[in-house]
């Protein structure tokens, strides 16, 4: 009986079986059948709107205060709502292909971080590590470009030279867009709290007496394994300037030995924990002068443009949420 009622609908004494109409006109219709529910509910409408947009300045601010003075905290609910708010919204919604993905990504990702939060950390645990972030970096920035680029064909109607039909290749620009965009903000945070985890660990200690830093130029500083100069790997070497300050206005500058990192290691230092000092002095690096690509390079471009879209994922779908508790507690429909 609710599927026979749910299948007609009345709009001006005049009766539609949507079963028996095409899905354009069943779209049409349902959408004329939604404008004469809320017709004469303008004075309703206005007051949803207010609310909404006050709800909205109010939490924008009480945001940004809460990042001001607890920055640790705000960072850290902030991860977990972006982990979180797609998963519960895709149960409700029976998104399963995002509910498989996110499960997978959740165990391999957990157990990185598992593995990062000991506190005697292997010497291979932090390759594997940026290895696998450095992976998720690089697969999420191919879908957003690639997603990115086949919307623009399709708006400029170019999706036919691939052989694909306008909704198709819509379709497709968006899911791809949305799970670069999504999973590289998610990868660059959980990359985050590892770096910030294991930098702790990185580094070389004599096992006799009082552990005391030394530097072994042949070994990587970051993974501790050798470094091979027959490997098929490349090795980089950072030249980190030590400020020390001398007499008044003036600075006596000293180039510390050059360390030496595996390409792997360094790039995930660098691109995926978003760091710009050296792992084992932890003094500041011109990355320019090591590497040349621009899209090595953290900050830039597509980093920044995956940080704007932190706040819409993790914080808008709980305002909306509490606009919506709001609105259903006045009777506001």
């Amino acid at each position: 009986m609710d599927k026979m009622d749910s299948d007609v609908i009345v709009l001006n004494n005049i009766t539609y079986h949507l079963s028996k109409l095409p899905p354009e006109e069943q779209m049409r219709i349902k959408h004329l059948k939604l404008h004469e529910m809320h017709r004469g509910h303008e004075e309703m409408h206005l007051e949803m709107f207010i609310i909404a947009m006050i709800s909205l300045f109010v939490c924008q601010v009480l945001l940004m205060t809460w990042k001001k003075y607890h920055f640790k905290t705000y960072q850290f609910a902030t991860l977990i709502a972006m982990w979180t708010v797609p998963f519960v919204y895709s149960l409700f919604a029976r998104f399963p292909r995002f509910i498989v993905i996110w499960f997978l990504f959740s165990l391999i990702t957990g157990s990185m971080v598992y593995m990062a939060s000991k506190k005697r950390i292997s010497t291979t645990t932090p390759r594997r590590v940026y290895r696998w972030f450095l992976f998720m970096h690089n697969a999420s920035y191919a879908l957003g470009v690639g997603g990115y680029i086949l919307m623009m064909l399709t708006i400029f109607q170019l999706n036919h030279l691939i052989l694909l039909p306008t909704n198709w290749a819509l379709d497709i620009a968006l899911l791809t867009l949305f799970y670069g965009i999504y999973y590289g903000v998610i990868s660059r945070d959980f990359a985050e709290v590892c770096t910030d985890k294991m930098a702790a660990q990185i580094g070389y200690y004599v096992p006799q007496g009082m552990p005391v830093r030394r530097f072994d130029p042949t070994t990587c500083s970051i993974c501790t394994n050798q470094l091979k100069t027959d490997a098929c790997e490349p090795i980089h070497r950072l030249n980190c300037a030590h400020a020390y300050p001398f007499r008044s206005n003036m600075c006596c500058r000293l180039c510390c030995l050059q360390i030496v990192f595996h390409d792997f290691c360094i790039r995930g230092w660098c691109i995926v924990g978003k760091k710009d000092i050296c792992p084992y002095c932890k003094e500041k690096v011109d990355l320019r002068k090591t590497f040349t690509n621009p899209w090595d390079k953290p900050h830039l471009l597509y980093g920044n443009f995956l940080d704007l879209i932190r706040y819409l994922v993790a914080w808008q779908p709980v305002i909306l949420g509490l606009v919506h508790i709001v609105n259903t507690s006045l009777g506001l429909k």
